[in-house]
């Protein structure tokens, strides 16, 4: 599928980033080209030093920023697929910092969008979150207004053969800023604080986010939204699985937090299928033949009325679960 493709990576240094380059040049040999675009110098750097140029020779690295249309432009000359990855994805810090969170998410994906439909880019896959999905907070917000830029976009690409499409998905298992790693250093100081006792997330490791995007790659036809059935788990057993022993601290739930996430609202249970591995959220109005689309995917129109969200979730990791997880995908040489 990317052999002899050149593959760009908004974002390209941060924990999907990496996981993305290291399955692709494992898989794909022959990747024609395969560009890191970020702003961040030093984490740039220090991706050199696990994907040297001298040993992947299909490799580039490249400093900018998703708000600067002309070097987005400039990368993406001679790029066949465009994978976007970069955002601001803190809630508190968004909500402390909400016109930055604004030019990154908003203003970047409309840039990622004209540079891509100004050069030779022909599928497009943007990252979204759960948090988009009835948002309470500004991240949520922005991302939410990402993914419907992305799906209109394939309404004014002209005769351009291009298809955009969206992945969305829960908390990242082990990636930069997300809870375990955030637990595993407060196991040292004996005190593990917790937002809210009730809290439930859904959680996908970066194999299956990856697995996910290059999903999206191959069969997208333009304007999905794609969903992957998750477990869920309960932020006690995540603080039970890391530290045991450790003392439970309440700290209360922070600005823009929700108890519960939703990845499919009521709301959108009429244009939302069952594809098997996926759920896919559907434009209401797609640019191609919506029979064909179900014929072709053996797609099921679920529900009226369905939604799905981390607190009523059919499928729950357990505290034995958690732990083999994280050995398997955060940390090998843990033990609780």
């Amino acid at each position: 599928m990317l052999n002899n493709k050149s593959i760009l990576i908004t974002g390209g240094t941060g924990s999907l980033g990496k996981a993305l380059t290291k399955t692709i040049l494992s898989n794909w040999p022959d990747v024609k080209r395969l560009v890191i675009f970020s702003r961040d110098e030093q984490k740039q750097f220090q991706m050199e030093q696990e994907f040297p140029v001298s040993k992947y020779k299909a490799i580039r690295y490249f400093i900018g920023d998703v708000r600067d249309f002309e070097r987005l432009k400039r990368a993406f000359t001679g790029i066949d697929y465009v994978i976007h990855a970069a955002a601001m994805k803190h809630v508190h810090i968004a909500e402390y910092n909400p016109d930055e969170c604004v030019k990154t998410n908003i203003g970047g994906a409309e840039n990622v969008i004209k540079a891509c439909l100004e050069t030779t880019v022909s599928k497009v896959v943007a990252l979204s979150t759960d948090k988009a999905c009835a948002p309470i907070n500004l991240y949520g917000a922005t991302k939410l207004t990402s993914d419907k830029l992305f799906i209109a976009a394939n309404n004014f690409k002209g005769s351009r053969d291009i298809k955009f499409s969206v992945v969305r998905y829960g908390n990242v298992m082990g990636s930069n800023g997300s809870v375990i790693p955030f637990f595993l250093n407060k196991k040292k100081e004996g005190v593990i604080p917790i937002t809210d006792p009730n809290m439930t997330r859904f959680n996908i490791t970066l194999d299956g986010g990856v697995d996910m995007v290059l999903h999206a790659l191959e069969t997208a036809w333009g304007g999905e939204l794609f969903v992957p059935k998750i477990p869920s788990y309960r932020i006690t057993d995540v603080a039970k699985a890391v530290a045991p022993d450790s003392e439970i601290k309440i700290s209360g739930i922070r600005p823009g937090e929700k108890i519960h996430e939703e990845m499919i609202t009521s709301s959108d249970s009429f244009t939302t299928y069952d594809l098997g591995k996926y759920y896919v959220i559907l434009p209401q109005v797609p640019n191609f033949r919506l029979d064909e689309y179900i014929k072709h995917f053996n797609a099921r129109l679920v529900a009226q009325g369905f939604n799905y969200t981390s607190g009523e979730n059919s499928e729950w990791e357990t505290v034995d679960s958690l732990r083999k997880l994280i050995v398997e995908h955060v940390d090998p040489t843990f033990k609780p």
